[in-house]
């Protein structure tokens, strides 16, 4: 295992909270700046190995942004170590990593079926094999490079997986929300991913699709022993499915294990005041 200051990239020392032992991402200093506005005020964590980690905060936290950030698609300030190594090597670590977006709305005659869309994450094996060799250099466990067998019995694995093999021919806009959400974990389950990142998976899902979609992770998390990243505002569903808490809104209020923090009044209580803050400038905006 990787520990902080240790890794080959990790820009972070012991003591600064991140790229501790077993991690594989860690931040330091993380800034994000939107026209002169702080979306991200100098957040340092870090994730841990088999991590599944609930990020909660209101809309305008700053969660999508830190996403966007981590995947390399937003600029930021401060640090990010990734399996051990810094940015200059994300370019072949970032392909192997699944990524589940906020929700996306098809129409129902968008022209592509299931196995598609699935089909559009599959990875290079050459692609893969590289960022694999960076995960194993790093410390840690890396089972195979680019998933078991070719590109059709990759996609056929993960539509298997989410339970979706039997509509791999149907158009994308006509499955649910909840189906269609499945259809992005299979896309990111091509990679054979070490690590997920999910933000707000079951927004605007129905009650009984979202607790098959939360089945379904822990499931990954605890049976195939991938890393989980997912924010939420649904505090009930973090307490029953996360490891970890993280509760943000631009800064860091918490980030530890999950007992601890439903257990500290204090940090439930910055939670339920960012939110209701939110809330209320959401109101004012809106008049």
């Amino acid at each position: 295992m990787s520990r902080g200051g240790d890794g080959p990239g990790c820009p972070c020392p012991p003591e600064a909270g991140c790229c501790g032992a077993g991690a594989i991402l860690g931040a330091k200093n993380l800034t994000v700046r939107y026209n002169g506005h702080v979306a991200v005020n100098s957040i340092s964590f870090d994730v841990g190995e088999g991590d599944l980690l609930g990020i909660v905060g209101p809309n305008g936290a700053g969660k999508t942004t830190l996403f966007r950030a981590i995947l390399g698609l937003q600029p930021y300030e401060g640090e990010i170590a990734m399996f051990g190594h810094g940015a200059d090597r994300f370019g072949s670590l970032i392909p192997l990593i699944g990524y589940v977006p906020q929700k996306i709305t098809f129409e129902p005659n968008f022209p592509a079926t299931v196995h598609d869309v699935v089909s559009m994450g599959v990875v290079s094996r050459r692609a893969a094999a590289a960022g694999a060799g960076l995960i194993r250099r790093g410390g840690f466990r890396r089972s195979r490079a680019g998933g078991r067998g070719g590109r059709r019995g990759r996609v056929e694995e993960a539509l298997r997986t989410v339970g979706l093999r039997h509509l791999r021919d149907r158009r994308i806009g006509e499955l649910s929300g909840g189906e269609q959400q499945r259809v992005f974990i299979a896309k990111s389950l091509v990679k054979d991913p070490v690590l997920m990142i999910l933000d707000e998976p079951v927004t605007g899902v129905d009650s009984e699709s979202q607790a098959r979609f939360y089945g379904l992770i822990k499931r990954l998390n605890e049976e195939d022993g991938i890393t989980i990243i997912w924010s939420s505002h649904d505090l009930d569903a973090i307490q029953s499915y996360a490891s970890r808490v993280a509760c943000m809104n631009r800064a860091l209020f918490f980030h530890g294990n999950k007992e601890r923090f439903f257990a500290d009044k204090e940090a439930l209580g910055a939670y339920a005041e960012s939110a209701m803050q939110e809330h209320m400038h959401g109101h004012r905006v809106a008049g």
